[in-house]
């Protein structure tokens, strides 16, 4: 399994979600942040992932005569960067990305079925904008908002933080410049 293809695949996506933010964590662990995986289903998965050089084996122990295994995610592991993208077809990158949408909606839904949700308070909120940029001034915001988030992914738990997930979505939306127009505008242009 190529690292890439953790994106094709949902549990896999999930077990990959679960390692973020330098976690290690052991199967014990993820069955109780996937509940709703089979087992049989997580380890097969875990060790695809193993397999695929997606996750390592942070340590080893013994407990009651079988050995448990931590692992961690790979770093850049689950990335797919700009060489793969281009070479994946549209239906891999449909597959891709419904997998993502898929996962949110999962982690979403976990969120929402917890005993105390306030989405307030618990600072979660969800929108989309429209930004009319040159693709200089994207390149500027993508290194702006990498500035602003690469310092923060070295954080680490330490009690008084809360995990949070920061899903991105970019792409072109339409460029029909006559519907942004003013209606005086669209008139002078007639």
């Amino acid at each position: 399994m190529k690292p890439s293809d953790v994106l094709l695949h949902p549990v896999r996506l999930r077990i990959a979600q679960a390692f973020l933010g330098d976690r290690e964590l052991t199967t014990a662990a993820l069955r109780d942040e996937l509940p709703d995986v089979a087992t049989a289903t997580l380890y097969r998965q875990v060790a695809a992932m193993v397999d695929g050089g997606v996750l390592d084996i942070a340590a080893e122990r013994r407990v009651r005569g079988a050995v448990e295994r931590t692992y961690r995610l790979r770093t850049g592991a689950a990335y797919v960067d700009a060489d793969t993208a281009r070479s994946m077809t549209r239906d891999d990158h449909r597959r891709a990305f419904l997998t993502y949408v898929a996962g949110l909606l999962a982690d979403f839904d976990r969120y929402l079925e917890r005993d105390d949700v306030d989405l307030g308070r618990d600072l979660v909120g969800y929108q989309q904008n429209a930004l009319w940029l040159t693709d200089a001034e994207l390149t500027e915001l993508i290194i702006d908002l990498q500035a602003a988030i690469r310092p923060r992914l070295a954080h680490q738990p330490d009690g008084e933080r809360t995990r949070r997930l920061l899903a991105t979505v970019l792409m072109p939306g339409d460029d029909a410049p006559s519907a942004h127009l003013s209606a005086g505008d669209r008139a002078a242009r007639a």
